[in-house]
């Protein structure tokens, strides 16, 4: 085993293309997520502790509405991005695909029910 080099010791352990393609979408959504979550902060923290009436006028206009949306469409791709790489790299087998599977339809789920709500509130 000593005399193997590096490149015949990582024959056959899988391809490493989609690693960088991931990167940097992570990396473009990590840029969104810098810009989108201060924004969203500065949109959303006046309207904690208001009335119903004053929050569901203030997100029928449409910058707070649509920063709270693009906040929670990105926020959960990122979530997506970053808890399946968490799996791939810590689980193996059936329990991988099961996990995937799972954490893929739990962040479309809560991204649906996130914008369904932004949508009853600001119509």
């Amino acid at each position: 085993m000593a005399f193997l080099t590096d490149r015949k010791r990582a024959v056959g352990m899988g391809s490493a293309r989609a690693g960088t393609e991931h990167h940097i979408a992570m990396s473009k959504s990590s840029v969104g997520l810098l810009i989108l979550v201060p924004l969203f902060v500065f949109t959303f923290g006046p309207m904690l502790g208001q009335p119903h009436a004053d929050v569901v006028a203030y997100f029928a206009r449409p910058f707070p509405a649509i920063v709270a949306a693009l906040t929670i469409v990105v926020g959960f791709l990122h979530f997506k991005g970053g808890v399946q790489v968490l799996i791939e790299d810590y689980t193996h087998g059936l329990t991988r695909k099961v996990l995937i599977v799972a954490m893929i339809c739990l962040s479309y789920a809560a991204m649906a029910t996130g914008l369904f709500a932004l949508v009853r509130l600001a119509l």
